[in-house]
């Protein structure tokens, strides 16, 4: 089994159209799949949205998990992950930026072995689509992405030039581990994932991805979210710092994280 979550919050009737994308991918694949959608605290009707297709698909592989409260993409994540059944286990953005040949083939390189697998937007092979209206948005954005991507570097042990993309997949042995782990809620979740990975001694494998910009309006790339990023990498290092960073946890820890979800 391979288990792809989608963490939303608020992202509108754009749910209907990546959940009947994602029912028709894992309708033509071989292998079995499982999508879990991880409504995270939603305002704007995706929750009745979800129960409706839910309800409409009657299909096991589609999932629906959700809770009431706002917690932040990074414990969506980690409930939709820890809430997975796979072995293999991915998660990319709701407006599915990334496509489906980028999900299989991250899926293909964790089955051959890998243990944790990540898009890079800088890897030498990616490919930027672009609206010419929005080319520089997207230039801001990156030149901002770059900055927070030296300071995390210097910060943390991370060697990755792209910390932030929204596709990334491990194993069911690396969640298991390291999720229960995590404290970050916000968007330094990957930051945190790629620390404790860095700490455990977990491998990390960066593939090329073909991630397409249809909008430029987000809530990820203004210098508010930045700052609150930058804190974020903060508290990053003092709790993960070179020597006593936190154990592995138990099963009782896995189960609580799910239940609060």
């Amino acid at each position: 089994m391979i288990s792809l979550i989608f963490p939303a919050f608020n992202p509108g009737p754009i749910v209907e159209r990546t959940w009947d994308s994602v029912r028709d991918f894992i309708a033509v694949r071989r292998d079995p799949w499982e999508a879990i959608f991880v409504c995270d605290g939603c305002t704007d009707g995706t929750a009745e949205r979800l129960e409706t297709l839910s309800l409409e698909a009657a299909d096991p592989r589609l999932r629906v998990v959700g809770y009431g409260r706002n917690r932040g993409k990074g414990h969506a994540v980690r409930v939709g992950l820890l809430a997975a059944t796979g072995s293999v286990r991915i998660f990319t953005d709701i407006d599915l930026a990334y496509s489906f040949d980028d999900i299989a083939r991250l899926a293909d390189e964790l089955q051959r072995g890998a243990q944790l697998a990540v898009g890079s937007r800088d890897h030498p092979d990616s490919l930027v689509q672009v609206p010419v209206r929005h080319l520089a948005y997207i230039a801001k954005r990156r030149k901002q992405s770059r900055i927070f991507g030296g300071l995390a570097r210097r910060m943390l042990p991370l060697t990755l030039n792209d910390t932030q993309a929204g596709l990334k997949g491990m194993t069911a042995a690396v969640a298991e581990r390291v999720l229960p782990n995590l404290t970050c809620d916000g968007f330094g979740f990957d930051c945190e994932l790629l620390t404790a990975c860095a700490r455990y001694g977990i491998p990390v494998t960066e593939m090329p991805v073909c991630v397409r910009y249809d909008d430029a309006v987000s809530s990820t790339g203004g210098l508010k979210t930045i700052a609150t990023m930058i804190r974020e990498l903060w508290r990053i290092r003092r709790r993960w710092p070179k020597s006593g960073f936190p154990a592995p946890a138990d099963d009782a820890a896995r189960r609580l994280l799910i239940r609060v979800a």
